[in-house]
């Protein structure tokens, strides 16, 4: 029993030091911005929605996204989530540009209303979430924009 323990510690410790060997001290988070927003001629009740994304990545080695997972909230109402994947590498010292469809919740789309209805405003706030999950040993990356727009302003 006594040998089974110190394997166990002798493999734990060799995959520790592996893990550390692969994480670069010069590491910086790679970022992420939102690009564009815009509905989709969607088929269904649901709205569809494309969303661009701009991963800058500040890093020599190439980064590989396993996936995405998303949420975007208007007056607290979270209306849309997703999930993507197949993205391609993002090279080191590299930019790329993503493109991500979504629908949206019907049922929260129905309460924003009824709230909107109940007491109506012209400036919405908006939130965007995002988790990228990196392959290999490198966190996730945890994106968050808020901002407000006017209902009333015209296009410039």
């Amino acid at each position: 029993m006594n040998g089974r323990i110190k394997l166990g510690s002798w493999l734990l410790l060799s995959l520790l030091l592996a893990a550390c060997a692969t994480m670069s001290p010069d590491y910086e988070e790679p970022t992420v911005t939102l690009t564009s927003f815009r509905a989709l001629p969607s088929e269904g009740m649901a709205p569809t929605f494309e969303i661009g994304l701009r991963v800058i990545n500040p890093n020599a080695q190439s980064l590989a996204l396993e996936g995405v997972v998303y949420t975007i909230s208007v007056q607290g109402h979270e209306l849309v989530k997703g999930v993507g994947k197949d993205f391609p590498v993002i090279e080191g010292y590299s930019q790329e540009d993503l493109t991500l469809t979504a629908s949206a919740n019907l049922l929260a789309g129905i309460r924003f209303i009824g709230d909107m209805m109940q007491a109506p405003t012209d400036n919405l706030e908006y939130e965007f979430e995002a988790k990228l999950d990196l392959q290999g040993l490198y966190p996730s990356i945890r994106v968050s924009e808020r901002g407000n727009f006017n209902l009333n302003s015209s296009p410039r």
